[in-house]
């Protein structure tokens, strides 16, 4: 097995750091290797707002659900999909006709800068640095986009902490191999064994972790999750923010 795919399987997410800058060059050099990731046809639908402001990331920190470390990392991004960068250059180019809020146009903008932020993320524990994705800004995506005056066609999809860590846990179980790749066609067969072994293996890492110990099975935290609604506002804001699905 070479380094890269070490690096991938050591993935944890990081939420203490230390007080310490990254090196600007170095933060730039890992943007370009975002910009580096597949793109839908080279539409590249993503914007990056790079959070400085200590204001604003407290602000963030509390709308995101009270998460502190987007307060405290070295620096703190919102990612957002963006199809108003496509759609001013259109304007520009005299095109007429433009096909606005379609979903295939809030799936490329959603995907690409899913890829572009992994890319980061890479880059930077490859340079041991330390992140963590914020989902927490959809709980709140409208009072964060007014604050990071973001304009219509444009949403954030998640903030993304980096820094140098200040702790270092362990790395967490994923389900296994044989439960997510299916062969030809799609079949569950033997799923239901394979995830409850994986159960138990969840809840012996649960119990042993270093912090936020807890008796648990993968299997709860699913029932917990799904048995809530899930950011509800979510679909009445993408409409607001000019992503009505059309």
């Amino acid at each position: 097995m070479n380094s890269v795919i070490e690096l991938l399987q050591s993935h944890r997410s990081i939420r203490k750091f230390e007080d310490r800058p990254i090196d600007e060059a170095l933060f730039r050099e890992l943007l370009r290797a975002g910009q580096s990731a597949a793109t839908s046809s080279h539409v590249q639908a993503t914007s990056v707002i790079r959070v400085r402001d200590a204001g604003k990331r407290e602000a963030i920190a509390e709308l995101a659900g009270g998460q502190p470390y987007v307060a405290s990392c070295a620096e703190f991004l919102v990612f957002c999909a963006d199809m108003k960068r496509v759609f001013d250059a259109c304007d520009r180019n005299g095109v007429e006709g433009v096909q606005q809020g379609m979903t295939e146009q809030f799936i490329i903008a959603t995907v690409d800068t899913a890829l572009f932020a992994q890319n980061v993320a890479v880059a930077a524990e490859s340079a041991d640095l330390g992140i963590c994705y914020i989902g927490g800004v959809r709980n709140n995506p409208a009072q964060i986009s007014e604050i990071l005056e973001l304009p219509e066609h444009v949403y954030p999809v998640f903030g993304f902490c980096i820094g140098y860590p200040e702790q270092d846990p362990e790395v967490k179980p994923r389900l296994p191999l044989e439960v997510i790749v299916k062969e030809d066609t799609y079949s569950d067969d033997g799923d239901a064994e394979a995830i409850a072994a994986f159960d138990q293996t969840m809840n012996a890492y649960y119990r042993s972790r270093n912090s936020n110990v807890k008796d648990a099975t993968w299997s709860d935290q699913i029932g917990v999750l799904f048995t809530q609604k899930s950011r509800p506002h979510m679909r009445d804001f993408l409409k607001q923010r000019g992503f009505p699905m059309k």
